[in-house]
């Protein structure tokens, strides 16, 4: 399935079968895109006690991240697709929490979702970030220092990590060569993804992201709400944002009544099989 560009491999685990798999290196074996199936990650829907369902992304170097926004309505879209009973709404348990998507139908079929983000997390210490003095504060327009330059950079956790540096144009980034030294920065112990945004108006950015353990995507999920949420907070867009992808757009809006993100865009199943593990 792809959601902006942002391809994954969906294994439905409801029956339990893959119950002793060593996922993690599944995902490596599955995710690699000359010797397995090729995707940005691979998603497994289980049952849960805590929700409808529960979701778990491994990505390409078989770390398992929070969340993904990008991954949770191709799961969203999975789920109405294969159950019998069409609930427009369902709940999901990720590591971030529990996550609650709305189907988006047009003519009878599942076309995207809206999906109800939570609060985005911006005290330091809950990004993390380390070697910062007060790990109470926020960290907006934050001096950090890679290979001697600095940059301005703000930080946004959407239940895993974010890095956000605005340019002032993107065709000047050299991404693979920047993009994993912020990840692995010495101050992100937990690495971080990394969202290089150019602002076009107050209702639309663009950017590039490095993800964390997956590198250049089309499209990060979560990195659209973090870069919204930094553009906001920097006094850079309004709250509701059109957020132009490589792999094409979402619509973020910050609301203010409950602080919450909301996140909607497309979302397409494009093919399946059997997969032969080695």
């Amino acid at each position: 399935m792809q959601a902006t560009g942002n391809d994954f491999i969906v294994m439905d685990d409801r029956s339990g079968s893959l119950e002793g798999t060593n996922l993690t290196s599944l995902s490596i074996e599955m995710c690699d895109r000359h010797f397995g199936v090729g995707a940005d990650g691979l998603i497994i829907v289980s049952p849960s006690n805590k929700a409808d369902l529960r979701m778990r992304i491994f990505n390409p170097d078989g770390s398992e991240p929070e969340m993904c926004g990008n991954g949770i309505r191709c799961f969203a879209k999975y789920v109405y697709d294969t159950s019998k009973e069409k609930k427009d709404v369902i709940s999901v348990e990720t590591l971030a929490g529990i996550m609650v998507p709305a189907i988006i139908v047009k003519n009878g079929e599942a076309v995207g979702s809206e999906v109800d983000m939570g609060e985005p997390k911006l005290k330091a210490s809950e990004i993390p970030m380390t070697k910062i003095q007060n790990p109470n504060k926020e960290v907006i327009d934050h001096s950090l220092e890679v290979d001697g330059k600095t940059y301005r950079i703000t930080a946004v956790s959407m239940g895993n990590p974010h890095c956000v540096v605005f340019v002032d144009d993107l065709k000047k980034i050299d991404l693979a060569d920047l993009g994993p030294k912020i990840e692995n920065h010495p101050q992100f112990p937990k690495r971080t993804n990394v969202e290089f945004v150019q602002v076009l108006s107050d209702k639309e950015i663009s950017f590039k992201v490095w993800e964390r353990g997956a590198g250049e995507t089309l499209a990060c999920g979560t990195g659209a709400c973090a870069a919204v949420v930094a553009s906001v907070l920097n006094k850079k867009t309004s709250r509701r944002v059109l957020v132009h992808l490589p792999g094409g757009e979402l619509d973020v809006e910050w609301l203010s009544q409950d602080n919450h993100l909301a996140l909607r865009g497309p979302a397409e199943k494009v093919f399946e099989g059997k997969y032969i593990v080695r």
